[in-house]
């Protein structure tokens, strides 16, 4: 039986990579739970940064509604529940990891597999990949955060006509809306998203996962509420051996060697 989530550790980063390539990568109850394994160890084995990404020919085709067929069932799906125990957990287990998550967009990503990747914190993707909040189609709503994400990366106007109307996004165009922060020649990709994920490892990694939890948290702070925020974060930042070193490379002219710390 396939495992449905490789696992690829290295000195201070994981790589993860969602394997049912069959299906397109789509989740089952199964995947998820191997996957949201796979996070916290990474937060718990004290891992600076993680990769995720597809195998095959696809990044992810959202759920697979094989399991979902109402005409297999003997009563209507319960999907809210399906949200509340898989798809909101998933989502808020991203947000919530100090050190940055990098997502690597292999090919097609659709449905949840789409807002999956916009969870994370920087999505490149291949030339050849496309996002498709393709929920429409089957009478849904974009779920996995994705009618709280589109919105606010590309503004309502957008956001609605890629739900209504689930027209494919190239990666390209994903780019150059702002969607995602950059789409690479296929054959770059992966290497490009190795050296990043394994740079931001080696940074100064208190203040990446900081300044992550912060400017995740200005989508609902009031302006006075952030700018004690900063100050909170900053002080924090301040007093570490990472700003320490970092300060006295600068000054003397060499690379830093951060600790996340």
């Amino acid at each position: 039986m396939t495992t449905p989530i490789l696992v690829q550790a290295h000195e201070n980063w994981a790589e993860i990579t969602l394997n049912r390539p069959d299906r397109l990568n789509s989740f089952n109850d199964k995947m998820h739970l191997a996957l949201r394994k796979a996070l916290e160890s990474a937060r718990d084995n004290g891992m600076r940064a993680v990769l995720l990404t597809g195998a095959g020919r696809g990044f992810c085709a959202g759920q697979d509604l094989g399991d979902r067929d109402p005409s297999k069932l003997t009563s209507p799906p319960d999907l809210g529940a399906t949200v509340r125990k898989f798809y909101a957990p998933l989502v808020r287990l991203i947000r919530s990891l100090e050190f940055p998550v990098v997502c690597a967009v292999n090919g097609v990503a659709a449905g949840a597999g789409a807002n999956l990747a916009l969870a994370c914190d920087v999505v490149l993707a291949a030339q050849s990949a496309k996002f498709i909040q393709s929920f429409s189609k089957v009478g849904l709503i974009p779920d996995t955060g994705g009618s709280w994400h589109l919105p606010r990366l590309l503004g309502e106007a957008r956001a609605k006509g890629l739900a209504f109307t689930a027209q494919p996004l190239p990666a390209q165009q994903a780019e150059d809306w702002g969607l995602i922060w950059k789409a690479l020649p296929d054959e770059d990709l992966m290497p490009a998203a190795r050296d990043m994920a394994a740079g931001f490892a080696n940074g100064p990694t208190l203040g990446l996962g900081l300044s992550k939890l912060a400017i995740q948290a200005a989508a609902v702070d009031t302006l006075e509420d952030h700018l004690d925020l900063e100050a909170q974060y900053m002080k924090t930042c301040g007093e570490s051996a990472d700003y320490a070193e970092g300060v006295s490379a600068f000054l003397e002219k060499r690379a830093a060697n951060f600790k996340g710390k």
